[in-house]
């Protein structure tokens, strides 16, 4: 009787040690996905700032303003535009010389 008696006390005392493993393991594994959770919204609300962002600086206001005032772009006028012409005399020439 004993014997009995000890080997269900060992029985009592291995599921207790188990039961409170896995209840630790159940809490830990619980704060590590409410962790992926809150770190999952921090991104999605990073990513959504950057996309606004992107959005904002590729208006087309914000591309004229880099254009006229970094890159000294200014709009296009008859007046200072030149036109480049492309003679035939200068291939002939090169060709009648032996070159392709």
């Amino acid at each position: 009787m004993i014997r009995l008696n000890l080997m269900l006390l060992a029985a009592v005392m291995v599921s207790a040690f188990y039961l409170v493993h896995t209840q630790y393991e159940f809490r830990r594994l619980y704060t590590a996905v409410d962790r992926a959770q809150s770190q999952s919204r921090r991104l999605e609300a990073d990513h959504e700032q950057l996309r606004v962002q992107k959005q904002a600086q590729a208006t087309s206001a914000r591309v004229q303003q880099i254009a006229t005032r970094q890159l000294k772009m200014r709009p296009v006028n008859p007046g200072i535009t030149e036109y480049v012409t492309v003679h035939a005399a200068p291939v002939a020439a090169a060709t009648e010389e032996g070159r392709p």
